[in-house]
């Protein structure tokens, strides 16, 4: 049989699966740790490749990958959380370990175009896709294409400056988004406040976690709701320039933090109504979370070879993952 083979690399687990070409069933998937056993992550991805792709001709592969990465070298330029992934030539290791063509994307781009394709952005042409977990990634549909830029580097809507004196990102600089309304950022808000001596039902815990967080604020927690609130404020600022820059008709939000639901998304809208413009940017604008879950790197990944490899209805198709 003959395969696409996916492939969704994060800081803590390693996601394979394999498609059959021909009806694009799924034929397998599996799950493994980035790092471990005594093999370097570029090794594991390997091997769990190889595993996948055993009993069936590999037609092409397609990985999403973190950090920053220059698609069209197929090179990794940097990726967080992984050791020595430092322009490291990815593509040319993989294509030259199996003898087929390779694709690699940033997770977060691939992910918008998983959500395009097959998850919340169905039937729309501009899309911005932000994902709110231990940090803030995007990726950007503008007219039926995914906006990559001159080195595959655009759409770092995470690192857009909001307060240029306020907390340090984990990038270094100060102030962005990420660092002001991420699942980190609320933990480092409400941990700085206590330390400050604000009375929370958080005192107790010495180092709250999201989901600490989230219950106290769903149980009124004074602190915890302020920590979502000033949050969501920020970003309806930064969304309100992302609009100003890209007029999308659909802006959908994955990761955990996302989940928090109106306790980031009442204040958010409020910030961006005072924020925006013209109300004519908010005319017809869905504001949605998305649709694919975890599956949103390995379905990114399979869009990313369907635009490659089949005619463009393919992409009506719903792919369902076991």
């Amino acid at each position: 049989m003959e395969t696409y083979i996916v492939s969704d690399v994060g800081g803590t687990h390693i996601r394979v699966a394999a498609f059959d070409v021909s009806t694009l069933a799924l034929v397998a998937q599996k799950k493994i740790l980035t790092q471990g056993h005594g093999l370097l992550p570029t090794e594991r991805l390997v091997n769990a490749i190889a595993n996948i792709g055993k009993e069936h001709e590999i037609k092409a592969i397609a990985i999403a990958l973190p950090g920053f990465l220059d698609p069209e070298k197929g090179m990794i330029i940097e990726a967080p959380n992984i050791p020595d992934w430092i322009n490291l030539p990815l593509r040319d290791i993989i294509k030259d370990y199996f003898k087929v063509p390779v694709f690699i994307g940033n997770d977060a781009n691939l992910a918008a175009l998983g959500e395009w394709k097959f998850g919340a952005g169905i039937g729309h042409k501009n899309i911005l896709y932000l994902t709110i977990s231990t940090g803030i990634g995007s990726g950007v549909i503008i007219d039926n294409h995914l906006l990559q830029g001159e080195r595959g580097l655009a759409a770092e809507f995470g690192h857009l400056t909001i307060l240029p004196d306020g907390p340090i990102c984990g990038c270094g600089k100060p102030g962005h988004i990420e660092a002001l309304s991420s699942g980190t950022a609320i933990g480092n808000y409400v941990r700085e406040q206590i330390a400050l001596g604000r009375n929370s039902s958080l005192n107790a815990l010495s180092n709250p976690s999201g989901s600490d967080i989230y219950d106290a604020a769903i149980n009124g927690d004074d602190l915890a709701i302020e920590s979502f609130s000033r949050a969501g404020k920020y970003l309806g600022l930064a969304l309100a320039n992302f609009l100003h820059m890209l007029n999308p008709s659909i802006v959908i939000f994955g990761g955990g933090v996302s989940q928090a639901g109106e306790l980031l998304f009442k204040p958010m809208r409020d910030s961006l109504e005072d924020a925006i413009i013209s109300k004519e940017y908010l005319q017809n604008l869905i504001i949605t979370t998305a649709k694919l879950g975890d599956d949103v790197g390995l379905k990114g990944a399979l869009a990313l070879l369907l635009s490659k490899y089949q005619s463009p209805e393919i992409f009506t198709q719903q792919i369902l993952f076991n």
